[in-house]
């Protein structure tokens, strides 16, 4: 094999690491990576115009709400209150998520919130 062959194949070679690399960065694999909470997922909370995901992990209870058509930037909410203590809140007007909130619940029940435009959820309370 000629060297201009070779050099041929290396560049076709490290233009694919190159782009599979860049591919694992854009679109990570699991949605707990685009979600930023830890743990593991104990509720998927759904409604007309999204989701509000509940992660829980040693006593922690997180919560992020994901809309129906990312991309647009739309008023969004995600809260999370522990029984006996106030609600952890943030909302705005995002374009991907509200979110991530997290409290600590040890043994407690939490009641978990989520809105995306007009839809909205409320869980009452749960995982007691």
């Amino acid at each position: 094999m000629d060297s201009g062959g070779m050099r041929r194949r290396l560049a076709v070679g490290l233009a694919v690491l190159t782009a599979s690399g860049l591919l694992a960065v854009v679109a990570p694999g699991d949605a707990q990576a685009a979600t930023s909470c830890s743990g593991r997922k104990v509720r998927t909370l759904s409604f007309s115009t999204g989701d509000v995901h509940v992660y829980k992990r040693r006593g922690y209870v997180c919560a992020v709400t994901l809309p129906e058509r990312p991309g647009i930037k739309q008023y969004m909410s995600v809260s999370v209150q522990a029984r006996g203590n106030r609600p952890v809140v943030d909302e705005g007007r995002y374009f991907r998520r509200a979110g991530p909130v997290t409290v600590h619940a040890g043994h407690r029940c939490v009641w978990v919130k989520g809105r995306v435009g007009r839809g909205s959820v409320s869980s009452g309370w749960i995982l007691c």
